[in-house]
């Protein structure tokens, strides 16, 4: 199968204007399982303080993405870098949003437990020495997502939204270049949503880290998004919004005839099965 590359809006491949090298940047990046193609000749940079959804219908290769980036899965071809260095398993150039997660109503651990695992190597972070160091640590990641009344609390007691601006603060805590966010909106109401959407986006332009966020709701991301990475069946389109989200783009990625229409600010897409069954808008119908 061909990929489908990104006519419409080239791939940034220089430095941004701050003299930053890309915080993520793919060349002719291919993944396969068996004769099976998720994508191929994949070219992305992703630089500094940029937010890229990354979109598509399930078995796309989105969270695939996410583990090539995170060192869990190698790639079939081609070169994948993080802030200059090749990707590997536990680098603490990388900060991880898990998807939302029932917890145990009797767990115990603190707000302030969770968020002090991404410095003490647990998952994706590296140990740092010193308490005063990484509590202070703690305490600002905390005040940065707003939670700090969050930290003596138990999880188990905590609302989904709650629970997930700890996890925030906890792929924040360590400072990293790169942001990965795996569904962070799902099990959320429309309200939380967007409050985890525009913390993330507004850590990432303070912070200059770097975004890649996996949904399958894009509107409550929308007017937060810089580019959109579109995986579908082996073909791809980069660019922005207004770019990717057309009919005439959708329609060729789907092959298919594809409707992309806005309602009060808000996206909404008709067309096949395939689109309305997988389609990764919040607003589908048929």
């Amino acid at each position: 199968m061909e990929p489908s590359t990104d006519t419409a809006a080239p791939d940034r491949t220089e430095p941004d204007a701050s003299g930053r090298d890309p915080a993520v940047r793919l060349r002719g990046a291919r993944l396969s399982y068996g004769p099976r193609v998720l994508w191929d000749g994949l070219d992305l940079d992703v630089h500094p303080g940029e937010f890229l959804a990354v979109l598509g219908p399930n078995g796309s290769g989105k969270t695939s993405l996410l583990r090539v980036l995170l060192g869990l899965q190698p790639l079939s071809g081609g070169e994948v870098r993080i802030a200059g260095e090749a990707a590997r398993r536990g680098s603490p150039r990388i900060g991880y949003v898990p998807q939302q997660r029932s917890v145990d109503p009797t767990l115990t651990v603190r707000g302030s437990d969770l968020v002090g695992l991404g410095l003490d190597g647990h998952h994706w972070g590296v140990g740092f020495r010193g308490r005063k160091d990484r509590r202070q640590r703690v305490e600002r990641a905390l005040r940065a997502v707003e939670a700090t009344e969050y930290a003596r609390m138990p999880l188990g007691l905590l609302s989904g939204g709650e629970q997930q601006r700890l996890r925030v603060a906890q792929a924040l805590v360590g400072d990293p270049d790169v942001l990965l966010c795996d569904e962070p909106l799902l099990s959320l109401d429309i309200a939380h949503q967007r409050n985890v959407s525009r913390l993330i986006a507004r850590q990432a332009r303070e912070t200059g880290s770097a975004v890649l966020f996996v949904t399958h709701e894009i509107n409550p991301v929308l007017p937060l998004v810089d580019r959109i990475l579109y995986l579908v069946d082996g073909r791809f389109r980069i660019g922005t919004p207004d770019e990717v989200m057309t009919s005439a783009t959708l329609s060729e990625l789907y092959r298919s005839d594809v409707e992309v229409a806005r309602v009060g600010g808000r996206l909404v897409v008709t067309g096949t099965d395939e689109v309305d069954h997988h389609h990764v808008d919040a607003e589908t119908t048929s």
